[in-house]
C-alpha cells in the first residue's frame, strides 16, 4: 500500500460517519401559515432556512353556499366544508405540514385571522390549546422573530365571535333575501349590517328632499383706521342680540332679505365706528391621533378622493410587503385594521430619535404623545404607523406607485406628526361698536411655531392655514369704512354621505366594525341599492321600496341601536362574558316569528316603472328605465318576447362643438363618467370635464367644469382659442392628463409587443420540439 494510504482511508471513513451523524440528526423545518403569498415572501426572508412559509390564501373552510349550513335544532351547530377550489392548497399544506417538526400559525391578529387560524388547526390535526398560534402587529425582522419566541393557543373567545358574526349573517341573508325574492324580485339580498347602512343614505335622501330653503343676509365691513391696511370684519350684534341665533321657533334671528339687509347697511354707514376691545392671546393646535382605519378612510377619502375598497386594497399591499431594491420586501405599515390609537414604547423612542434629528428638540416633546383610545376599541394592537419613520416617502418613491405613495405619505405625516409639539399661534379678536344699536367682529390669527404642521395640516384640512393680519389697534381707535359686503345666503339640507361620512357615522353609531366597513359599501352598490353619484351616495328606487318593506316589518333589523347592541354582544363574547349561542338564540326565535307573519302579510312589491321617450327600434314601444349593477340603462318593456336593451344616455343640455348633436354622459367599463356626441362614432368628440349650460362671455362657447380629487372644481373655456384661455391654470391640467395618457397608452403598447413576441417565441420553440 503507498504511504500515506492508512490515512486516506481513515479520512474517508471519518467523512462517511460524519455524513451518516448529520443525516440522523437532520431536524425538520418549521411550518409558517399566513393569509396571502406577499406577507410570505416577506416573512421567510426573515425567518431563515429552519422555516418554510405558505399562504393559506384567507379562509379554507365555511359555511356551505348551496345550503343554510346552520343546524339551528342541534344548538346551532355550524356546518363546514372545505372552500371550493382550495382542495389543490389544501392538499399542499397538509404535505408540507406532514414534514414540518412545528406549525406555527400566523394569520392577522384579529377575530378574522383568529377563525382563520381555527379551521387551518382542523384541516392539519392541530390541538388549539397548544402553542401553535402566533401574530405580530407588523411584517418587520424584530417583530417576526419576536412573534416565534412567544407562541400562544388559539383564542376560542375570539373565534366564537366571528362564528356569531358569521352565522347572524347566514341567518338574516339566507331567510330574508328568499323573501325579497318573492315579494319585490330575484337576485336581491339583505344583511343585517348592509340593510341598516341603506336606511341611513335613504333617510338622509328623504331628508334633503323634505327640506325647505331660507334666504338670509349676512353684512361685512372692509374696514381701516387711518392709511392702515384694510381688514373684515362682520356684523354680528344688533341691539344686544346675536345673529344668526336659533329661537324657539326654529327660525334664525337673522336679516331676511335684502331690503332688511340694505337698511342695515346704510345705517350702519351713518354710524361711528370705535374700537371696544382688542383681546390678544395664544391658541394651541395639537395634532390628531395616529390613524385608525376608520380615520385612515376618512382622511383617504377627503384629501385624496379614494374610494374605501381602494383605501384598504392599497394599505394592505403596504403592510404585506413591497420590493425595495436590494433589501427585499419590507413591510412598510403596521396592521391596517385596527380601532385603537396605541403606539408601542418602541415605536415611539425610534420616533423621538427621528425627529430630534430631523427637526431640532422644538419640535418633540418632553414626554411622548398618548392618545386615549375610545371605550369601544378592542385594542388588540397599535394605531397604523409606518414600521420605520426612516423610510420617508421620498426615500421610497422610486419603490412605489402614485396611489401606494400618496397613502404612505398620508400615513407616514399623521404619524410623525402625532408625535411632534402643537402648532402655536396669536390670535386677535376686534369687537367694534357702531353707533349704539350695532356690534361687529373681527378676527385675526397669525402661525408662531409651526410645530406639527410641519409636517401635516391636519385632519380635516388639505391646506396649510392662512395667516389671517389685523392692524395694530387699541381700544377706542377710530375706523372708516371702505367698502360694505351685504351678501345672500340660503339655508342648505344636510349634505348627501360620501365615502368619509358614512364611514364616520357608521363608527358613531357602532354599526359593523373597521374592517367591515369597506365591504358595507361595496355591497349595497353592487346590489343596486345605492349609487355614487359625484362621490356621494345616492338611493336607488330599489333600495327606497326595500327600506321602507324592512321598516314596517323587519323594525329590529334596519334598526341602529339594536344593530349597535348587537355589535356590542359580539365584542362580550370576544371577552368571554357572553356565550354565542345564547346571542344566536336569543335573536332567532323573534326573528323566526317576525319572518312567517311577514311571509303572510306582504303581498307582490310593484317597482316603479319610468318610462323614457325612447322608442324600442326592434318593436316600437316606449323603452323603460332600469337599475342593474352597473347603473341604469334602458329595457324593452316587451321582455322576453323583446330582449332589446341600449345604455341610457342623459342629456347634459349642451351641443357638440363638432357637429351640433347632442353632448350626453357616458361611462367607460371600469364605471367612470366621461362625456360625448351622441353621434358617436361618426363624431369623436369626447370629454372628461362636466359640461356647463353657462356660456362664456368673451367667445359664447360653452363652459366645462374640471373635477379635482380632493373635490374642488374649476370652470374654463371649452374653446382652445378663448382668450380666457391664455395663462389659464387649467392649461397646466390638461397637458397633464394629455401626458398621462399617452404614457399610459405607451405603457400598453409597449406590454402588447413583449406579449407578442413572448407567443411568437414560444411557438418557435414548441415547432422546433414538435417538426
Amino acid at each position: 500500500m503507498p504511504r500515506g494510504s492508512d490515512g486516506l482511508a481513515a479520512t474517508k471513513a471519518s467523512t462517511a460517519t460524519k455524513a451518516k451523524t448529520r443525516t440522523k440528526t437532520k431536524t425538520k423545518r418549521t411550518l409558517v401559515v399566513v393569509e396571502s403569498p406577499a406577507k410570505a415572501k416577506t416573512i421567510e426572508k426573515y425567518l431563515g432556512r429552519k422555516y418554510m412559509v405558505r399562504a393559506s390564501m384567507g379562509h379554507l373552510r365555511d359555511l356551505p353556499k348551496s345550503q343554510f349550513g346552520i343546524d339551528i335544532e342541534n344548538d346551532f351547530a355550524p356546518k363546514y366544508i372545505n372552500i371550493r377550489g382550495k382542495g389543490e392548497l389544501i392538499k399542499a399544506l397538509k404535505k408540507d405540514a406532514k414534514n414540518a417538526d412545528k406549525i406555527y400559525l400566523a394569520s392577522d391578529p384579529d377575530r378574522e385571522g383568529e377563525a382563520i387560524a381555527w379551521h387551518l388547526a382542523f384541516i392539519l390535526g392541530l390541538d388549539p390549546s397548544s402553542d401553535c398560534r402566533i401574530v405580530f402587529n407588523e411584517i418587520t425582522k424584530p417583530a417576526i422573530q419576536e412573534a416565534v419566541k412567544h407562541p400562544r393557543a388559539i383564542n376560542l373567545d375570539q373565534v366564537d365571535a366571528q362564528q356569531a358574526r358569521r352565522m347572524l349573517d347566514r341567518i338574516v341573508g339566507y331567510k330574508l333575501s328568499p323573501l325579497l325574492w318573492r315579494k319585490v324580485r330575484k337576485g336581491l339580498s339583505a344583511g343585517r349590517v348592509q340593510s341598516v347602512t341603506v336606511r341611513l343614505i335613504c333617510d338622509r335622501e328623504k331628508e334633503i328632499q323634505a327640506f325647505q330653503s331660507d334666504e338670509y343676509w349676512t353684512v361685512g365691513l372692509k374696514l381701516r383706521k387711518a392709511k392702515s391696511a384694510m381688514f373684515q370684519a362682520d356684523l354680528v350684534q344688533i341691539d344686544g342680540k346675536r345673529l344668526a341665533v336659533t329661537d324657539e321657533d326654529g327660525k334664525k334671528i337673522a336679516l331676511h332679505n335684502e331690503s332688511e339687509a340694505m337698511a342695515v347697511t346704510e345705517e350702519i354707514a351713518k354710524q361711528q365706528l370705535i374700537v371696544e376691545s382688542v383681546r390678544s392671546s395664544e391658541r394651541k393646535r395639537r395634532p390628531a391621533a395616529p390613524f385608525t382605519t376608520s380615520s385612515l378612510q376618512q382622511d383617504a377619502a377627503r384629501k385624496l378622493g379614494f374610494t374605501s375598497r381602494k383605501t384598504m386594497m392599497l394599505a394592505q399591499q403596504l403592510y404585506e410587503g413591497i420590493e425595495l431594491g436590494r433589501h427585499g420586501s419590507t413591510g412598510l405599515i403596521t396592521y391596517m385594521r385596527t380601532d385603537s390609537t396605541r403606539i408601542s414604547e418602541l415605536a415611539q423612542d425610534e420616533a423621538k430619535s427621528f425627529l430630534l434629528e430631523t427637526f431640532g428638540e422644538a419640535y418633540v416633546p418632553a414626554k411622548p404623545n398618548v392618545y386615549v383610545t375610545g371605550k369601544k376599541a378592542q385594542d388588540a394592537h397599535e394605531a397604523i404607523r409606518p414600521t420605520s419613520l426612516v423610510h420617508t416617502p421620498e426615500s421610497l418613491e422610486k419603490y412605489l406607485n402614485k396611489d401606494q405613495l400618496k397613502l404612505y405619505t398620508l400615513i407616514w405625516q399623521r404619524f410623525a406628526a402625532s408625535q411632534m409639539t402643537p402648532a402655536i399661534y396669536d390670535t386677535m379678536a376686534i369687537a367694534i361698536k357702531a353707533g349704539s344699536r350695532y356690534g361687529l367682529r373681527a378676527n385675526g390669527s397669525r402661525l408662531k411655531f409651526a410645530g406639527f404642521t410641519k409636517v401635516y395640516a391636519g385632519a380635516d384640512t388639505t391646506k396649510k392655514e392662512k395667516d389671517v393680519l389685523l392692524p395694530e389697534l387699541a381700544e377706542g381707535d377710530e375706523l372708516n369704512i371702505a367698502k360694505t359686503l351685504p351678501q345672500q345666503h340660503f339655508t342648505e339640507p344636510p349634505p348627501r354621505y360620501n365615502d368619509a361620512s358614512l364611514v364616520k357615522t357608521l363608527e358613531e353609531k357602532e354599526i359593523g366594525r373597521p374592517s367591515t366597513y369597506a365591504p358595507i359599501i361595496e355591497t349595497i352598490q353592487a346590489r343596486g341599492y345605492v349609487q355614487r353619484i359625484d362621490k356621494h351616495f345616492q338611493p336607488t328606487e330599489l333600495g327606497f321600496v326595500v327600506v321602507d318593506m324592512l321598516k314596517e316589518y323587519f323594525k329590529d333589523i334596519v334598526d341602529v341601536k339594536f344593530t349597535a347592541n348587537l355589535e356590542n354582544e359580539l365584542d362580550e363574547i370576544a371577552e368571554g362574558k357572553v356565550h354565542k349561542n345564547q346571542l344566536l338564540r336569543e335573536f332567532y326565535g323573534p326573528f323566526e316569528q317576525t319572518l312567517e307573519k311577514a311571509d303572510e302579510a306582504i303581498g307582490h312589491v310593484e317597482l316603479p316603472v319610468e318610462v323614457s321617450d325612447v322608442r324600442c327600434e326592434h318593436c316600437g314601444r316606449l323603452m323603460v328605465i332600469k337599475q342593474g349593477r352597473y347603473g341604469k340603462f334602458l329595457a324593452c318593456p316587451g321582455f322576453p318576447e323583446c330582449r332589446n336593451t341600449k345604455p341610457l344616455l342623459k342629456d347634459t343640455g349642451v351641443k357638440c362643438p363638432k357637429c351640433g348633436g347632442k353632448i350626453v354622459e357616458r361611462r367607460t367599463r371600469r364605471g367612470r363618467t366621461f362625456y360625448g356626441c351622441e353621434n358617436y362614432p361618426n363624431c369623436d368628440y369626447t370629454t372628461w370635464d362636466t359640461p356647463q349650460q353657462e356660456k362664456c362671455e368673451k367667445c359664447g362657447s360653452f363652459l366645462l367644469k374640471h373635477h379635482f380629487k380632493n373635490g374642488r372644481g374649476m370652470l374654463y373655456c371649452s374653446n382652445d382659442a378663448c382668450e380666457t384661455r391664455i395663462n389659464h391654470p387649467i392649461n397646466k391640467e390638461l397637458e397633464k392628463m394629455r401626458e398621462r395618457a399617452e404614457a399610459k397608452k405607451k405603457r400598453e403598447a409597449e406590454k402588447a409587443a413583449e406579449e407578442a413576441a413572448e407567443s411568437a417565441a414560444k411557438e418557435n420553440q414548441e415547432s422546433q420540439e414538435n417538426p
